[in-house]
C-alpha cells in the first residue's frame, strides 16, 4: 500500500521553536548573497541562440497576476546569470519565467556537492523567497533552471553556481519535484542530447489569487514550460506543458514521451493562464493552430486549474 502523499496542508516545522518567519530568528534563516559585482559580464538568454530562428522572451503583460520586480539599470527586471534569465513577480516574489538555452551536444557532468542557496542582490533581500520558506518542512527548493541541464560548455562550472540563486527556485512538494517534474525535464535534456542539441526554454508557476499561502508565501499549484527547437526536417516549431502538484493526477505515471503527451497544452492555453506573451511561438504550436481554427476557448481549463489540490 502507497504511503499518503504529503499536501501543504500537512506542511508544519519540524522543531517550530523558533519560527522561521519571526524577525528574531530572520538572521538564523538569512542565506548568503551575491554582490552584483560577481554576477557582472553574465550574458543571460540569448535569443538568437536557435540558428536562423529568433525567440525573443515572453512579455509580460497587463493581464498578468502582479508586476515586475525592478531590477537596476533594466527597464524589463531582467536578471542576466550563465545562460539563462529570470524576470521576478514583485508581489509574489518568485519567478514570472525563467528563459535558457540549452545546448546539449555540449553537456557537461558538474558533480553535485552541498547545495548552498544564496540570494541576488541585484534585488531587494525581501523580493526573494529565502530559506525561511523552505526550512524544517517537505517543500523542495525546486529549480526552474534546472542545475544539470545548466551545466553546458566552458562555462558549466559558473552554470551550475548561477543555478542555487533563490531567484531560480520554487517551492514545489518533493514527490513532484523528485519524480514528475524532473522526469519532463529529463526527457527535455535528453531530446536535446540528439539532433541539433539545441532547445530554447521558458518555464514558470501558474499564479492564482486562490493559490494557499503557507508561511506568508502563496503556492503555485501548478507550473508550465514552452519550448522551442528546430526540427530534424528544418522547420521551426515550439511546444507547451503543463503539470500540477496535484499527487492523484500524477500516480502511476512514468517518465516517457508518450506519458508526457497527457500534461501537453497549447501556448495559447498557457498564456491565457499566466498572463505572458510568448510573441510568434503560439503560431509555431500546432495545438494553438489548431484552437484558433476552431475557435475552442481555454475555461475548461482554468476551471480545471481552479479545483487543484496541492
Amino acid at each position: 500500500m502507497s504511503a499518503s502523499p504529503v499536501r501543504l496542508a500537512d506542511l508544519t516545522p519540524i522543531d517550530p521553536t523558533p519560527d522561521p518567519t519571526s524577525p528574531s530568528a530572520e538572521a538564523s534563516f538569512a542565506p548568503a548573497m551575491t554582490p552584483g559585482s560577481a554576477l557582472e559580464g553574465r550574458t543571460g538568454y540569448n535569443a538568437d541562440f536557435l540558428e536562423g530562428f529568433t525567440v525573443p522572451m515572453p512579455v509580460v503583460t497587463d493581464r498578468a497576476p502582479g508586476d515586475v520586480t525592478p531590477v537596476d539599470g533594466r527597464d524589463d527586471g531582467r536578471l542576466d546569470y550563465t545562460h539563462f534569465s529570470i524576470v521576478m513577480n514583485r508581489p509574489r516574489r518568485l519567478a514570472f519565467f525563467t528563459a535558457f538555452n540549452l545546448d546539449g551536444s555540449q553537456l557537461r557532468s558538474i558533480r553535485r556537492g552541498n547545495d548552498r542557496w544564496v540570494l541576488d542582490s541585484r534585488i531587494p533581500a525581501d523580493a526573494q523567497c529565502g530559506e525561511a520558506l523552505y526550512a524544517r518542512n517537505p517543500l523542495d527548493r525546486g529549480h526552474l533552471v534546472r542545475r544539470s541541464a545548466a551545466c553546458w560548455g566552458p562555462l558549466a562550472e559558473q552554470a551550475n553556481q548561477d543555478t542555487f540563486h533563490f531567484t531560480n527556485c520554487t517551492p514545489q512538494m518533493a514527490a513532484f519535484n523528485q519524480q514528475t517534474w524532473l522526469g519532463l525535464e529529463d526527457y527535455l535534456k535528453d531530446n536535446a542530447a540528439r539532433g541539433s542539441g539545441r532547445l530554447s526554454i521558458f518555464t514558470g508557476p501558474v499564479f492564482k489569487d486562490s493559490d494557499r499561502t503557507y508561511r506568508g508565501v502563496r503556492i503555485p499549484e501548478a507550473f508550465w514550460k514552452v519550448v522551442a527547437f528546430i526540427r530534424d526536417d528544418g522547420r521551426q516549431s515550439a511546444t507547451a506543458y503543463l503539470i500540477t502538484q496535484d499527487r492523484e493526477l500524477n500516480d502511476g505515471l512514468g517518465l516517457f514521451f508518450g506519458q508526457y503527451q497527457t500534461f501537453q497544452k497549447s501556448i495559447l492555453h498557457i498564456e491565457t493562464l499566466t498572463g505572458l506573451n510568448f510573441g510568434p511561438l503560439s503560431h509555431l504550436d500546432g495545438f494553438s493552430n489548431e484552437e484558433r481554427a476552431t475557435g475552442t476557448r481555454v475555461e475548461a481549463v482554468i476551471h480545471q486549474l481552479g479545483n487543484i489540490r496541492v
